[in-house]
């Protein structure tokens, strides 16, 4: 026999609670279709190094450095879901409402940071060891 305040736990393969999966929801429309602009503006980095030192890529352009480069690629992706975490408590807070209107600013400096850090890593990383 059921009681009308019967409580269930949850466990770990249990879906979050509802207000939780609204804000999942609403974060993942507004982080996904930028992630595709993202990932352009990440590989145009990329291709214009490439096109403008390709004399000195050419030698280095290898099966393995295109892992190298897919495994980086993926790194960058991972990087990108961090945002989630700040967007998430953003809309919990009592900013919510202006969080979400203003949340692109979020987008911009780290796309900004990820171009830079990209251009780092070809310049310090990458290009040094190209003859």
């Amino acid at each position: 026999m059921e009681t009308a305040h019967s409580t269930q736990s949850q466990g770990l393969g249990t879906l979050p609670s509802d207000p939780f999966r609204g804000l999942l929801a609403d974060a993942v429309r507004f982080w996904e279709p930028r992630r595709l602009v993202y990932n352009l503006v990440l590989a145009s980095v990329v291709v214009i190094w490439l096109v403008a030192t390709w004399p000195h890529f050419r030698v280095t352009f290898t099966l393995s450095s295109l892992l190298l480069l897919a495994v980086l690629a993926l790194l960058a992706n991972v990087c990108y879901c961090a945002a989630y975490f700040l967007d998430i408590h953003m809309q919990r807070s009592s900013f919510g409402a202006v969080w979400r209107r203003r949340r692109w600013v979020l987008w911009l400096l780290g796309t900004l940071l990820a171009i830079v850090l990209a251009n780092y890593w070809i310049v310090d990383e990458i290009y040094p060891f190209v003859r």
